[in-house]
């Protein structure tokens, strides 16, 4: 398989270390974050009658987050829907969600760390 069409990792633990200096109690802080964001702005996402510039707002403000805990696949997915709502395509939300819901299955042992998770 080629370096280009290997997929990005769902999570880059080398990148999530480096954010939060290597801090595991910060990790999971930051991955929970991150988890509360995916939960929230995933339905907003696919909410048709939100005009597509909010819609993209909200993609482009869900890539950061993913940037910024190295949830690759995820940032991947975002930056396709927000080029194709600010381009007034169909956002095709299949693959965020795939990519969302596979990133936060990994997740679920460190974010259900929390001590205030209920």
């Amino acid at each position: 398989m080629d370096a280009e069409k290997k997929p990005a990792p769902l999570l880059d633990r080398a990148h999530l270390d480096a954010q939060t200096f290597g801090d595991a109690d910060l990790a999971c802080e930051v991955l929970s974050l991150f988890e509360d964001q995916c939960r929230r702005l995933l339905p907003a996402l696919a909410e048709e009658g939100r005009p597509a510039e909010a819609r993209a707002d909200l993609a482009h403000t869900l890539k950061g987050a993913a940037l910024g805990v190295g949830a690759m696949r995820v940032a991947q997915a975002c930056a396709v829907v927000e080029a194709d709502l600010r381009a007034g395509r169909a956002a095709d939300l299949a693959a965020l969600r795939t990519a969302a819901a596979a990133t936060l299955d990994a997740l679920g042992p460190e974010t259900e760390r929390r001590p205030d998770r209920s």
